[in-house]
């Protein structure tokens, strides 16, 4: 037994010195560290302006713990930043690592003013010294200038250019008596919470090719490769107010807000207050266009993506030619349908008796989504007319639906488990040609594409909806 006692003590020794060397670093040159991404990029960032953080996970799949020597920048004026272990700065030294795990590394980037409007790529390399090897993380990211408007109220006429992007603080504000014309291509941002409202009168004019975006400020992914453009409620929205008249939304894709596009009654149906011309209203908290006892006209639009209702109309003068109301939205199930109709029929509690009621005419139009495609299933005795649509819901042409495609699924490229929202319909879609060309004018011939819906046509009958053309 006296034998017995020592050679227990060895043995738990040796145990508790395998277990250290276990625990112990390893120098070897060939202990090389793995990381999450090799590159890491934020897209586009506004100069002068703070980036969101990025997170990079670095992995040691050592069975023993590893000694980063340091953890740097190449270049010694870099832009971007980062916080290991809780504590920010452009350099680290004896980051440790145990065997089997890992760290996290945020990084940010911060863009002084460019010499130049146009994106311009800024990259430098995080390096990683461990056992006396290098290895490299690429930073990527795109400076643009920016002009920032901060609570703007415009009291004299003012044009915003495609220069450079626009970003709105707090608000953006057209006094009466005052236009604000925007160019082709123009970028209007709007930071958390902003808004616009408009009192005097708004000329927002894209073309083909050259849409005016009115969006929220964040450019970068809220998953990968997919857009902060699929989160409603970014930015407030875009208001009318009752004193405003003669606006136009020509190739303008607005989307993003909390409340679309507002259009507040001011009662008088003899003056035109917004035309909608081959523009895309989508992804709102609430309605994607509400309309409030006014003169609105839309031509080739999309109206889509809304906890609401895609249009909401009360009263008022409309006429709706080449329009595509869909919703796929993703966060709850619209609380309204596609199209919401008031005060077209006889009075309701909620509509105003001082008011005339609705004439609308809705022709070559698409109605297909998640919700219900019309809330007014019977329109007879009304002044509203569905001419040749194509709508989701079973039915029958009468006096106010004419010519119509009923439970017809249009064929849409939308694709939502995958965030793809595109509203061209397929090649073997059932509204292809299905349109009546005599309701076209030069103004509604050219679809947001550019293309020309008569000349797409095989038979010269245009497709139902925005699109002139399958994709």
């Amino acid at each position: 037994m006296k034998h017995l006692m020592p050679l227990s003590l060895v043995m738990l020794l040796l145990v508790a010195l395998s277990g250290c060397i276990s625990d112990g670093f390893t120098t070897s040159p060939s202990a090389l560290l793995s990381f999450s991404a090799d590159t890491v990029n934020f897209d586009t960032v506004f100069t002068d302006l703070g980036t969101p953080t990025a997170r990079l996970k670095v992995f040691n799949r050592n069975k023993k713990a590893v000694n980063i020597s340091s953890i740097s920048f190449v270049d010694p004026d870099s832009p971007f930043s980062m916080n290991v272990d809780g504590q920010s700065g452009t350099s680290f030294q004896d980051v440790e690592i145990r065997g089997g795990d890992s760290i996290f590394i945020f990084i940010e980037c911060r863009i002084p003013e460019l010499p130049t409007n146009s994106p311009s790529l800024v990259d430098d390399r995080l390096r990683f010294v461990t056992n006396g090897v290098s290895q490299d993380v690429l930073l990527q990211a795109w400076g643009q200038n920016v002009t920032r408007l901060y609570g703007l109220t415009v009291e004299s006429d003012l044009t915003l250019t495609a220069e450079r992007p626009y970003v709105v603080f707090d608000s953006l504000c057209v006094a009466p008596g005052a236009t604000l014309s925007v160019e082709p291509g123009a970028n209007i941002l709007f930071h958390d919470g902003a808004r616009m409202t408009v009192r005097g009168t708004l000329l927002a004019r894209g073309e083909p090719g050259m849409m005016i975006n009115m969006r929220g400020d964040r450019l970068d992914d809220v998953l990968p490769d997919v857009g902060y453009d699929i989160l409603a409620g970014q930015w407030d929205g875009l208001r009318f107010a009752p004193e405003s008249f003669g606006n136009h939304l020509e190739y303008v894709d607005l989307r993003s807000t909390k409340i679309g596009v507002t259009v507040d009654s001011c009662g008088n149906l003899s003056r035109h207050k917004l035309m909608l011309l081959n523009s895309w209203l989508h992804n709102s908290q609430a309605n994607a266009l509400e309309v409030n006892y006014a003169w609105v006209d839309a031509y080739g639009c999309v109206f889509s993506e809304a906890a609401g209702a895609a249009v909401r109309l009360t009263g008022g003068r409309h006429d709706f030619l080449q329009c595509t109301f869909s919703n796929y939205y993703l966060f709850s199930y619209p609380t309204e349908p596609l199209l919401s109709l008031h005060h077209c029929m006889p009075l309701s509690l909620d509509d105003d008796p001082s008011q005339p009621l609705m004439k609308a005419s809705f022709r070559n139009c698409i109605l297909y989504g998640l919700p219900d495609d019309i809330n007014e299933g019977d329109l007879t005795g009304s002044e509203v007319f569905l001419e040749w649509c194509s709508l989701k819901s079973p039915g029958e042409n009468d006096a106010n639906f004419i010519e119509c495609l009923w439970d017809t699924d249009p064929l849409f490229l939308t694709i939502r488990e995958d965030y793809v929202f595109n509203y061209h319909v397929m090649p073997d879609s059932p509204v292809i040609g299905r349109g009546n060309a005599s309701f076209l004018f030069p103004v509604a011939l050219i679809d947001m594409d550019g293309v020309n819906r008569l000349s797409a046509s095989p038979d010269g009958s245009p497709t139902l909806g925005a699109y002139a053309s399958p994709q």
